[in-house]
């Protein structure tokens, strides 16, 4: 996934998430599934980083 895709989806997760935790709270079912939902964009920028920072050290 490209990087900028996936900072974008990041964001508007983010946003997601402000909002429905604005309106619901933040132990509403629908803000727990959207927090999730960030933190797997999250950990998935994170591998992508970290996988790229490897192969850019190992030249």
């Amino acid at each position: 996934m490209n990087k900028e895709i996936l900072l974008d989806a990041i964001e508007a997760k983010r946003t997601e998430l402000l909002n429905v935790a604005f309106e619901n709270g933040l132990t509403s079912p629908l803000a727990i599934e959207y927090s999730q939902e960030l933190d797997r964009l999250l950990n998935l920028y994170d591998e992508l980083h970290i996988q790229h920072s490897k192969k850019t050290r190992a030249k």
